[in-house]
């Protein structure tokens, strides 16, 4: 039987592929968010945020979470799983209003990381995207794990959707191709990419139906009748657009401790926005009780007087 002999927590912040010395291009984009109020924000700011800001301060921070991606890089290597299973949101890229499945698993045979026609007025996506080649890249999905999982999935009480194919003009979501990009560009181990509505309401699963989701996921790849090595990664998260430390910290406390209902009962009018990713990392508790967590390191990535940035958490479970 297969085994999970790894699992992988990284967030996909912009933050992470945009140089420290650029992250003014963030600041104006949330200046400008229709989503937040930002003057608001910078009003009600936690006191003395002055000393989270500073070139020098988002540059240490910068350096920091890259130290931590290359740890959770160098562990994926070291293991060399047969292949990933990875948790992830979409956000409107594969799905649209028209459609938006609470659980989907792709079961093409291949994947594609498409650079991105980006808007004139978005200058810090053209930044994230600048390393990209113009012509696409391909990756290999694994289809038979996939269905696998799709048919366990029914029988375990799950009514998951599957996708054949990806958008060709979109390609892989960024939660997905963030995997490929940053902990793995070698790209020689693939991937079935699992897609969760953490963002959209009315359909987002509740905490305590992702952590049994994710124990399904568990069951599942154990009953996979292969002596596959499989390691389940977690994209996303924890807070943001508005930081959060003290829910990032209960977070991560609760997923060390292995403490279920702590998880499972998380504030649901929290996890709103970007920090809905949260429910991929609980999903993944479910999936890994049978591993130790470490955490390499939870980054406060501020960069705005409004406390604006990213929670950035780096785990592994082995």
């Amino acid at each position: 039987m297969a085994k999970i002999v790894l699992g992988l927590g990284t967030p996909h912040s912009p933050q992470l592929n945009i140089p420290a010395s650029r992250w003014s291009l963030l600041l104006e984009k949330d200046q400008k968010d229709t989503r937040i109020d930002y003057e608001s924000l910078v009003r009600q700011a936690k006191p003395g945020i002055e000393k989270e800001l500073g070139e020098q301060k988002m540059q240490e921070r910068y350096d920091a979470m890259q130290k931590a991606l290359d740890a959770l890089c160098n562990t994926l290597r070291q293991v060399s799983p047969d292949v990933m299973v990875v948790l992830g949101d979409d956000q409107h890229e594969q799905f649209l209003d028209d459609n938006m499945p609470m659980f989907c698993v792709y079961r093409g045979s291949s994947l594609t990381i498409v650079k991105r026609r980006v808007p004139s007025d978005r200058a810090w996506r053209r930044a994230e995207e600048e390393e990209l080649s113009d012509a696409p890249m391909r990756f290999d999905a694994h289809p038979e794990l996939a269905d696998h999982l799709i048919t366990s999935f029914a029988e375990q009480g799950f009514d998951v959707a599957c996708s054949n194919q990806l958008r060709a003009e979109v390609g892989l979501g960024h939660a997905f191709s963030f995997v490929y990009r940053k902990l793995l560009p070698t790209g020689d181990i693939p991937m079935v990419p699992i897609m969760l509505n953490t963002l959209y309401p009315p359909n987002q699963p509740t905490p305590r139906r992702c952590y049994a989701f994710g124990q399904a996921l568990r069951a599942a790849i154990e009953a996979w009748d292969s002596d596959k090595k499989v390691a389940v990664i977690t994209s996303g998260g924890l807070s943001h657009v508005v930081i959060d430390e003290e829910l990032d910290r209960t977070t991560l406390d609760a997923l060390e401790r292995k403490d279920r209902e702590k998880l499972c009962s998380l504030p649901v009018e929290k996890l709103r926005r970007g920090t809905s990713e949260i429910r991929n990392w609980i999903a993944m508790a479910g999936a890994l009780e049978h591993l130790r967590m470490e955490l390499i390191d939870y980054i406060p990535a501020y960069r705005s007087p409004a406390g604006t940035g990213c929670g950035m958490a780096f785990v592994e479970w082995r």
